[in-house]
């Protein structure tokens, strides 16, 4: 019955759409920031390395590589702050964590891209 309730609440709260990358693609998050009394979008571009959690309590983690240091940012995927996540390119993966990434330099972080059919 608890769950239930849990349930209910956690709905009012989520976004209508579910999420429309996964594990392995290259994005650009549009994240809203307040300075002051104003807002501004800033965007962070990178990889999407790991997707965890369900529900409210969903996370998406994205790792870019500024300045040849490694910078990793955890997004909670229902949050208003979110304004978009637009998708770049997708990647060919075959994990559902891609830490290995953290160990990578230069060249070798890349993936491959995957080859989408445009028959819409």
């Amino acid at each position: 019955m608890s769950q239930q309730i849990l349930d209910l609440v956690e709905k009012q709260s989520l976004k209508g759409e579910p999420l429309e990358f996964e594990v392995g693609d290259t994005v650009d998050v549009h994240t809203r920031i307040m300075e002051g009394d104003k807002e501004r979008i800033q965007i962070f571009n990178g990889t999407v390395i790991a997707i965890n959690g369900s529900g409210t309590r969903e996370m998406f983690t994205v790792r870019r590589v500024v300045g040849g240091e490694g910078v990793e940012r955890k997004f909670p995927a229902n949050s208003p702050r979110i304004a978009k996540v637009e998708v770049k390119r997708k990647g060919v993966v075959r994990r559902a964590k891609l830490y290995f990434l953290r160990d990578r330099v230069g060249k070798a972080v890349r993936l491959k891209e995957r080859r989408v059919d445009q028959k819409k």
